[in-house]
Order: structure tokens, then C-alpha cells, then sequence
């Protein structure tokens, strides 16, 4: 908008020239009073002039104002027509661009679903393919595998059957052959024994209680291999056997028998079906006791009578037994029966000891001793122990013990 000039100057002229005419003007009045009133009509006309000039310029001041307003006013107006055209044009054209990037918005997005509907079609047709031909090639390998596993599975069960059936006929073998070295053995003791009645000269006698003697050991290795394998044992009774004499034959088995100590008034007696299990029992622990204990050392064994049954202490003054040592001595006479492949070649007795316990139904425990070495203790049931009956006269003698108990007991 263009300045419009200032209103003062107009103002000013006119009331300059207001004040000129009225200042003649009363001049004019003045000089043609009379001479007694000019002095007060001098200074009313100088003050109507003054007055008048002084209204001419407010007059003309607020005439000059008001039309420069008025036009101020109209451009404004015109401006604000102009501005209102402008923004209606603005809103049209931003109307129109937003409906255009709507419309457009929409066509690019009605486009990219149908792309991405057509797309996720096309994936979903491939995957499905491709699931279904998975799904085919793990039938044919899943029937491929159950097919070849079905026959290593039937290798293995005639391989197994074959091992079952080598391994019953290797158990049948090894039992045959420890009882035909059970018979053998028992053979040539009663050999050796009636060689003993017939011979008096004291050294022959003396080698033949330490053939005796030999011959109860290796009895005492073809009995373990019966019980190892299933066998029966080679000696069996049908009278209870005196305490006395279960830990003398006991001892007769056993190549350290000298070094053993008996501290013994037991009367009790065994049963005769458990008394050849009892005294094996306890030629193993007896043997284990000697071999792993000082060749000078002495191995003691106590008999005690509790309410349960007997109590037999087997103690050595060898090394103790660690914890690890005790626990698998633990397990060996303990745990249920185990089979041959698992077993030491060197160290049978105490998994022989253990397939009697369970057999007759004896409990075995290890502790320390109180002579630095290991304590066993084995538990014969009460339902095991008898009294030995008196023999009526004429009535027929017990069956023979082991001869090695006569061995143990003969002078060496």
C-alpha cells in the first residue's frame, strides 16, 4: 500500500489563512470602533481569530484524517478481498491436491496389495510345494530308515540270541567242567584220606595232608566257579554242623591257614543245606583277609551268639580300606547278581561271597579295625542255626568234613 501524505500541512494552511482573515478582519472591526470600546474589542477579536484559526485546523485536521482513513480503510478492505481470494484459491488448489494424492495414495496402495496379495499367493503355492515334497522325501527316508533299522534291529537280535545262546552254552561248559572238577577234586580226597589211614610213616603223612591240603584249594576255586556260573556245590549234608568245625574247614581251604587265630566256645551249629555255602563264605574272606594283609601278620576270627542269629568277625591288621574301596567291597557282596564280563579275573571271592550271602541270606558289612586293618562281619540267620544232635550209640557217623580241616588240625 502507498504512504498517503500527512494531514498537518493542509491543517496548518488552513488555519493560517483562517488567522489572516480573521486577523483583518478584526483589524478592520477594531480601528472602525469607537475609541472608548476598541481595547476590549481588540483582544475579543483576537481571541475569536485565535479560537476560529484554531477550529479550522482541528476541522480540517479531522477531514484530512478521516478521508486518509477511509482510504486506508478501502485498500485494507481491497487487501483482505484479495487475501480471501488468495487463500479461497490456496484451499482449492491444496483441495484438489490433497483429493489428487488421496486418489493417488489409493491407486498405489490398491496396486502394492494386489503385488503383495499375488506375491504371498505365489509364495504360499511355492511353499506348500515345497512342504509336500519335504513331507514326501521324509516318508521315503523315514520308511528307508525304519526299513534298515528293522534290520539292524533283527541283526542285532540274532546276534544277541547267538551271544545268549554262546554264552548260556559258555556257563554250561564252565559249570560242567567245576563240577567235574568238584568230583575230582573230591576224588582224589578221598584218596588222599584213605592214603592217610594206610600210611604211617609221619613224612609220608606229612606230604599227603599237604596234597590234602592243595587239593581242599583247588576244590575251594571249582566250587566258586559253581556258584559264579549257577552250579551246585560239590559237598552237601544233611545233619547241622558244629561252628567248630565250619571255621576249620574254612581254614583248611585257604593257603594262610597258619596265620589264622579262632577265638571261638561258640556250640551252635549250622543247618546242613547252608553249611557248605557258610564255610566258602568264609574260606574267601578268610583268604582275602591272609593275602592282603603282612605275610607275619595274623588274621583273628570271633564268633558271637546275638538274638538275630550268629555274628562272625573276621579282622586282618593289613592296610584299611579307603572309602572308595569299602564302597565297591559294599557293592560287590550286596548288589544283585552280576554277570561273568563284569567280573575281576584276579579278585572273585568277594562277588562269590556275595552270590552265597544272597542265596542263604547272610548279611556281610566291612568297617576298620581296631588292629589297623579291615573288620568284616558276616551274619548267619537265626533261622540258620541249630544244635548239633548227640549221636545214640550204634547210630551211623556224621558225614566227613572237608579233609582239610583235618589238615588244618593234623601237627605240620
Amino acid at each position: 500500500m502507498s504512504a498517503s501524505p500527512t494531514p498537518f500541512r493542509p491543517a496548518l494552511i488552513s488555519s493560517l489563512l483562517t488567522l489572516a482573515a480573521g486577523g483583518a478582519l478584526a483589524v478592520a472591526a477594531t480601528t472602525a470602533a469607537p475609541a472608548g470600546v476598541r481595547p476590549a474589542l481588540g483582544w475579543f477579536a483576537a481571541c475569536g481569530v485565535l479560537l476560529l484559526s484554531a477550529a479550522s485546523f482541528a476541522v480540517t485536521w479531522y477531514a484530512r484524517t478521516s478521508r486518509t482513513l477511509g482510504r486506508r480503510a478501502e485498500v485494507l478492505t481491497a487487501e483482505l478481498a484479495s487475501r480471501d481470494a488468495y487463500t479461497g484459491r490456496f484451499k482449492a488448489t491444496a483441495d484438489r491436491e490433497a483429493t489428487a494424492l488421496t486418489e493417488r495414495y489409493e491407486t498405489e496402495a490398491a496396486a502394492s496389495a494386489a503385488r503383495h496379495t499375488a506375491r504371498t499367493e505365489e509364495l504360499v503355492r511355492a511353499h506348500a510345494a515345497a512342504t509336500e515334497e519335504l513331507v514326501r522325501s521324509h516318508a521315503a527316508a523315514t520308511e528307508q530308515l525304519v526299513a534298515e533299522r528293522a534290520a539292524d534291529v533283527e541283526r542285532l537280535e540274532v546276534r544277541l540270541r547267538r551271544a545268549e545262546s554262546a554264552r548260556s552254552a559258555a556257563m554250561a561248559a564252565a559249570a560242567n567242567a567245576a563240577g567235574r572238577m568238584q568230583a575230582l577234586a573230591t576224588s582224589m580226597m578221598a584218596d588222599l584220606r584213605e592214603m592217610e589211614h594206610r600210611h604211617a610213616d609221619e613224612d609220608v603223612l606229612t606230604d599227603l595232608l599237604h596234597l590234602d591240603h592243595r587239593t581242599a584249594q583247588a576244590g575251594r576255586l571249582a566250587d566258586s566257579i559253581a556258584v559264579l556260573t549257577g552250579a551246585r556245590s560239590g559237598r552237601r549234608w544233611t545233619r547241622p554242623i558244629v561252628m567248630e568245625s565250619i571255621l576249620r574247614g574254612a581254614m583248611g581251604r585257604i593257603g594262610g591257614y597258619q596265620r589264622v587265630r579262632l577265638h571261638s566256645g561258640c556250640e551252635a551249629a549250622v543247618t546242613g543245606h547252608a553249611a557248605e555255602g557258610i564255610m566258602h563264605a568264609l574260606a574267601e574272606i578268610l583268604d582275602n583277609a591272609a593275602n592282603f594283609s603282612p605275610p607275619n601278620a595274623e588274621v583273628h576270627v570271633y564268633v558271637e551268639e546275638v538274638p538275630a542269629g550268629l555274628v562272625i568277625t573276621v579282622e586282618d591288621s593289613g592296610l584299611a580300606m579307603s572309602d572308595v574301596q569299602l564302597r565297591r567291597a559294599e557293592a560287590a557282596v550286596g548288589a544283585a547278581a552280576q554277570d561273568l564280563a563284569g567280573l575281576s579275573g584276579t579278585r572273585l571271592g568277594l562277588h562269590v561271597v556275595g552270590r552265597l550271602a544272597r542265596k542263604h541270606g547272610l548279611t556281610v558289612s566291612f568297617r576298620p579295625s581296631a588292629r589297623g586293618g579291615t573288620g568284616v562281619l558276616l551274619m548267619v540267620p537265626q533261622e540258620l542255626i541249630s544244635r548239633a544232635p548227640e549221636e545214640p550209640a550204634g547210630a551211623p557217623a556224621e558225614p566227613p568234613l572237608p579233609v582239610a580241616g583235618r589238615a588244618v588240625t593234623a601237627p605240620a
